[in-house]
């Protein structure tokens, strides 16, 4: 098995089931948005705020398109969709998982999420969030898990199941 790549809505899961996924196969744990923050040195709302959205986009985009591992979980901030070059070299390097939550989840899950680093174009909320990445999450992945009823370890179980029944 290559490396995995996991993509869906902040707040869906992926770096948590990714840590635990990593431990569990023995894989190493690659958080993009880490690797996004140590480059520029700033927390991903400070660069939104700095810097603005469409470069936060340039800036994760090409972050997450130089991504090199082998048997690694890689967690991906939610606009990872948004950059065409880092998705191609993902699906070139691993399995895209999207892990896929109900929009009334995301919201009993998602706290304040300008704090988190959300990536909102001016005047849209989270339900036009929802609206605009959920098609572009399923282009883009190998597979979709129903996360709906998962806890962190049934997410882990269900995509090491997936994995493990396709190779």
């Amino acid at each position: 098995m290559r490396n995995v790549v996991l993509v869906g809505m902040p707040g869906a899961g992926k770096s948590t089931a990714g840590v635990i996924l990593a431990k569990v196969l023995g894989y190493q744990f690659i958080d993009s948005d880490l690797l996004i923050q140590k480059q520029e040195k700033k927390l991903l709302h400070q660069i939104i705020a700095t810097k603005g959205l469409d470069a936060f986009i340039e800036i994760e985009n090409k972050v997450n398109a130089s991504i090199e591992a082998e048997e690694a979980i890689i967690a991906t901030g939610g606009s990872v969709i948004y950059g065409k070059e880092a998705m191609e070299h993902l699906r070139a390097i691993g399995t895209v998982v999207y892990i896929k939550l109900s929009y009334d989840t995301l919201c009993k899950r998602l706290g304040n999420i300008k704090q988190r680093g959300v990536v909102l174009k001016e005047g849209q909320d989270l339900r036009g969030l929802y609206d605009e990445r959920c098609p572009l999450y399923e282009q883009y992945c190998h597979f979709a898990i129903d996360a709906e009823n998962l806890d962190a370890e049934g997410l882990v179980e269900a995509i090491r199941n997936l994995l493990f029944t396709n190779e």
